[in-house]
């Protein structure tokens, strides 16, 4: 039977709204500090440390459920960061070739870097375009987006900063890169930010090897170890090697062997090497072993074709830039 409370007037309110319905309140609705419903023209927003575990009317209710939230929204931050960190991405850094739709091989001298239009030819898309060109006695051309083959090193430039006109992060990263090599980190730190900014895994891996090394920057292994992370999160094979290299050495073997595997997926030998080596001590067990070398030798798999078999055989992997 439902209570009823405040009876004025002769009149009953039910209160028969029981614990399990209150439960189902969305409580993001309401400030969790003061309470407040979002309603109106009242606007909550989320946490500053983006827990998503709650929301605020004001930067004054944050600060005042600051203590009472740290250890929560603390723990919650790291939580999700392990979501994003050790979830499996669809495909190496490298992605597809964008001719044949196979997967580019982890190795960077198995396809052609097109200063054109930014994209990765695999070799045997390239060397097939070489031979039909010959046949035919066409001029040399992009195979995908058919733009004429620069002949000098000043065209190649020309057309990467077309491409970083543009905001494309490879073109951004490669420059980037080829500040660093040249000695001008200054400006390499500049280009790698900003290719990072725009997603390019490269890009972070670069600028961990400069936070750790302290080249055009304060050295900085927290800031190190950060971008290998959204390396690896982005599909950089070498990357999450890396982290899990980090993790075991720091005797957290359970989140290395995590890395390595993931790493495997993607036909990374070292990692699978590590397996081995976590197998034969009792970190990996029998099972995770066999699927991370059913899964690598899958994805090594994956990447040949008898055409690039057949420049490997021609062009001896002698692959370049263009």
């Amino acid at each position: 039977m439902a209570n009823k409370v405040g009876e004025a007037g002769g009149i009953g309110v039910s209160t028969d709204t029981d614990i399990g319905k209150v439960g189902e309140i969305d409580m993001s609705s309401f400030c969790a500090s003061c309470g407040i419903a979002e309603v109106d023209g009242i606007k909550l927003t989320t946490c500053d440390a983006n827990c998503l575990l709650v929301r605020y009317c004001s930067g004054s209710c944050q600060r005042e459920h600051r203590l009472q939230h740290k250890e929560e929204c603390k723990k919650r931050v790291a939580e999700l960061r392990d979501e994003l960190l050790f979830a499996q991405p669809d495909s190496s850094h490298f992605g597809d070739c964008p001719i044949c739709f196979l997967p580019l091989a982890i190795n960077e001298r198995s396809h052609v870097l097109m200063s054109c239009c930014s994209k990765a030819i695999c070799d045997g898309c390239w060397y097939a375009n070489k031979i039909r060109e010959l046949n035919a006695s066409l001029k040399h051309a992009c195979p995908f987006c058919r733009h004429s083959v620069p002949v000098t090193q000043a065209e190649i430039n020309a057309n990467i900063m077309k491409r970083v006109e543009a905001n494309d992060h490879f073109a951004t990263g490669f420059d980037g890169i080829r500040r660093y090599d040249e000695g001008d980190y200054g400006s390499a730190f500049e280009y790698l930010s900003k290719a990072a900014e725009l997603g390019d895994a490269d890009a972070h891996y670069q600028l961990s090897v400069m936070y750790l090394d302290g080249k055009g920057v304060e050295k900085d292994e927290k800031m190190a170890v950060y971008h290998w992370e959204e390396s690896a999160i982005a599909g950089h094979p070498t990357a999450r090697y890396n982290i899990g290299a980090i993790e075991w050495n720091n005797g957290s073997k359970e989140r290395a062997v995590k890395h390595y595997i993931i790493a495997a997926n993607h036909g990374n030998t070292k990692s699978v090497e590590m397996l081995k080596q976590g197998y034969k001590e009792g970190s990996v067990s029998k099972e995770d072993f066999a699927a991370a070398l059913r899964a690598h030798q899958a994805a090594v798999d994956a990447t040949k074709s008898p055409q690039r078999e057949a420049a490997e055989k021609a062009e001896g992997g002698n692959i370049k830039q263009m």
